[in-house]
């Protein structure tokens, strides 16, 4: 196969759905070789939010130590190569190829799903390019993610609310187990996790296993100095040393837990501060975008991939601090079918009451037309549009040069907006 071919293969997987269990990916690997026994020192990410900052955070920072680090991550926004990297580089196409090449009987014969092919193929990408350190972001909770199949040296749990409650439990603590399951025996735990129901499950799982766990609460006192568009400053106070001044190019206060937990446990790896620092400082070249990332200026628009409650909300509280520099906001919504779109819907009421709604190009979209219905009862002004290169487009006319400009609420809608831009 070349990398289209492989492509058209294995985005049709995603016909099997979610399927949750090791099995299949357990069958898959044994057939490609075993490589995730090959991965080096293996760093294993869950969390309900703020897992693809923490990965992108803690894997620059490794390659900036000088350590060749592997980074896996989903979904991706633009092209399938994305979600795979080695010191920031994506993996090529024709690795791509090579690699579906050699599964495509196996895939095939065990209803392999998409998620479950990526994971075997990442891991194949990683054991090959002789990582020495293997940052992995979970897909969906974590202990029947087709991730867990690695034994992880050190486990980091950024947070933990609500999210996909159909698959992982309805309360904080039952999803807190689903995630915690990726810790495993003699791992080093890292959590910024404060609600103390889940806070018990992550102990419980840890004292199970014979694992030790450190809190962010416990090790650092987070000290923040500047928000900005794209620019976050604040310091570390900790018991053995400080880390002051430290910056990252992203919006919002809400992420200094995350890159917090990435320089506290890069340290405890045994990394130095200067590699710390240059590693924030490159994050977004190890493929972090489109959370409040500003696409264009005058007027601002930011892309945001927020799509549940709490993180839209931390996006919100983020842009009311920013508010007075802008006339007016206007918001891009998509959303997907399982989420809970009523609480992201009230949370944006504290930031605009315009909203222009869109169809997304996936068969799990929430259509523009209902969710339109559903802004209007919360006293929103609605522009429903088909499509995004439409909605862009309204946005643009309504819109003037002191305004204010969010499109949120899907990995697909940011997809969609980026390779609109590409073009």
């Amino acid at each position: 196969m070349n990398y289209q071919e492989a492509i058209d293969f294995l985005f049709p997987l995603h016909r099997f759905g979610m399927k949750p269990g090791l099995e299949r990916i357990e069958k898959l690997l044994h057939a490609a070789g075993e490589p995730q026994k090959r991965l080096g020192r293996v760093v294993h990410i869950a969390g309900t939010n703020g897992k693809g900052a923490v990965a992108c955070a803690l894997a620059a920072i490794c390659s900036a130590a000088g350590y060749r680090t592997g980074l896996y991550t989903s979904p991706h926004l633009v092209s399938y190569t994305e979600r795979v990297r080695i010191n920031g580089d994506m993996i090529s196409e024709s690795r791509v190829a090579e690699y579906c090449t050699v599964l495509k009987s196996d895939i095939i014969a065990g209803k392999v799903t998409f998620f479950e092919a990526a994971t075997a193929m990442a891991f194949m990408c990683f054991s090959a390019g002789q990582t020495e350190v293997s940052v992995i972001e979970t897909g969906m909770g974590g202990r029947l993610d087709a991730t867990n199949v690695v034994d992880a040296d050190y486990v980091i749990i950024p947070s933990i609310s609500r999210d996909h409650t159909g698959w992982l439990g309805e309360t904080v603590a039952e999803i807190a187990a689903e995630k915690a399951a990726i810790i495993k025996k003699g791992a080093r735990v890292y959590t910024a996790v404060r609600d103390q129901a889940a806070l018990r499950v992550i102990f419980d799982r840890a004292d199970a296993v014979g694992a030790k766990v450190s809190t962010l609460q416990g090790m650092a006192e987070c000290v923040v100095h500047s928000v900005k568009v794209g620019k976050l400053e604040f310091s570390l106070r900790t018991s053995d040393g400080n880390i002051k001044n430290l910056e990252a190019p992203v919006t919002g206060d809400f992420h200094v837990s995350n890159l917090s937990l990435a320089a506290l446990a890069a340290r405890e790896m045994g990394i130095d501060e200067p590699a710390i620092r240059q590693g924030l400082l490159s994050m977004r070249t190890f493929g972090y975008r489109a959370r409040l990332e500003r696409l264009s200026r005058r007027p601002d628009v930011l892309l945001d991939v927020s799509h549940n409650p709490d993180g839209i909300e931390k996006s919100v509280q983020t842009l009311l601090g920013l508010r007075e520099a802008y006339r007016k906001v206007f918001v891009v919504l998509g959303l997907v079918r399982d989420k809970e779109s009523g609480d992201i819907v009230r949370h944006l009421r504290a930031l605009t009451s315009d909203i222009i709604t869109v169809d997304l190009l996936s068969e799990r979209a929430m259509r523009a037309e209902d969710l339109g219905d559903l802004c209007r009862n919360e006293g929103f002004r609605v522009t429903v549009t088909a499509t995004v290169r439409e909605a862009l487009d309204v946005a643009d006319s309504l819109a003037g040069e002191d305004d204010l400009v969010l499109i949120t609420g899907s990995f697909y809608l940011a997809g969609e907006v980026l390779r609109l831009l590409d073009g």
